[in-house]
């Protein structure tokens, strides 16, 4: 079936058997713009050497000497320097669990934990997420499959209850997301979708907000890219629209016309009667018709008549 692509310039792209290729986008960052890692390296290799220089040297200081015993004692005490001190960037939290148990969220910046008992089991981005999702061939409440795209913004705002409320938060988001622009379809009519885009957003990032707040989510906005009519409905809709201008065109007429005829009516007295309001307003009609086209217009009047009589008597004579 052919399709009709409708995007929010108004523009129409028709195809055949069009279908979307997108994908949910959960992360925002971009290549060529991500943070190095070179600056965590180095302080985490730093801490390591302090810390097995600073054994090294009492167990040196205290033994008289350095054994392998004191060597071992080092390498261990700066193993387990670097895997207590962690560094989270400054749009990151760390969800920290202690023996298996919630212990709090740390971060930004340098934060301590205790080795095995405690473990940093989610970093969290809480920076702005852009996901994208679509409702492909989903009928509408008269029956019309329809294709539609939209994008999703939103971000995390509690870790602790995206950590522990649901398993994968960036997937839920997204079929939460997909489920609530199925309904919202299937709950209006193909012209009501297609023209009442923003309602459809409003009423998209509404319950998407009731359904997200419980995992830590916020909903930002909601924004309806694109939506693929078959061909035959879009053909419909711009006869109807046609139509509907065209009616309006005739009630403008109308109204002018009546306008027109009750000034007339004011200006009985001063042209001389009925008679010379018809053939002035005959006059004004035949203006108007000729004055954008090139036509020409023959009227009969009794001056040719009396031109062809007089030229006829005077052939006779």
């Amino acid at each position: 079936m052919g399709r009709t692509k409708i995007d929010k310039s108004g523009f129409s792209e028709k195809g055949l058997g069009c279908r979307f290729a997108v994908a949910p986008d959960p992360t925002t960052e971009v290549v060529g713009e991500r943070a190095s890692n070179g600056g965590v390296v180095v302080f985490s290799a730093v801490l390591f050497v302090l810390a097995f220089a600073m054994v090294l040297g009492l167990g040196g200081l205290v033994a008289g000497g350095v054994g392998l015993g004191i060597v071992a004692a080092a390498l261990l005490a700066g193993l387990v320097a670097v895997s207590s001190c962690h560094i989270a960037q400054q749009w990151e939290r760390v969800v920290v669990l202690r023996l298996g148990r919630f212990n709090r969220v740390s971060g930004p910046g340098l934060f301590w934990t205790w080795p095995v008992v405690e473990a940093n089991t989610l970093r969290v981005d809480t920076r702005t997420r852009v996901t994208t999702f679509y409702a492909e061939e989903t009928l509408t409440a008269d029956l019309v499959p329809l294709d539609v795209d939209a994008v999703l913004f939103w971000h995390v705002w509690d870790a602790k209850a995206a950590c522990l409320e649901v398993g994968d938060f960036t997937r839920a988001v997204e079929m939460a997301a997909q489920t609530a622009l199925r309904d919202a379809i299937g709950r209006a009519g193909a012209a009501e979708v297609a023209i009442r885009r923003e309602q459809l957003d409003r009423e998209l990032k509404r319950v998407l907000e009731e359904k997200t707040a419980p995992w830590g989510v916020t909903v930002l906005s909601v924004e309806v890219r694109d939506i693929l009519l078959p061909r035959e409905l879009q053909e419909t809709m711009s006869l109807e629209a046609q139509a509907e201008q065209r009616k309006k065109a005739r009630i403008i007429l109308m109204e002018a016309e009546q306008d027109v005829f009750e000034t007339l009516a004011e200006m009985e007295d001063l042209v001389g009667g009925p008679e010379a309001l018809g053939r002035l307003r005959t006059m004004h009609l035949l203006n108007e018709s000729l004055r954008e086209g090139k036509g020409t217009v023959v009227i009969p009047s009794a001056f040719a008549e009396g031109f062809n009589e007089g030229l006829g008597g005077l052939l006779k004579g």
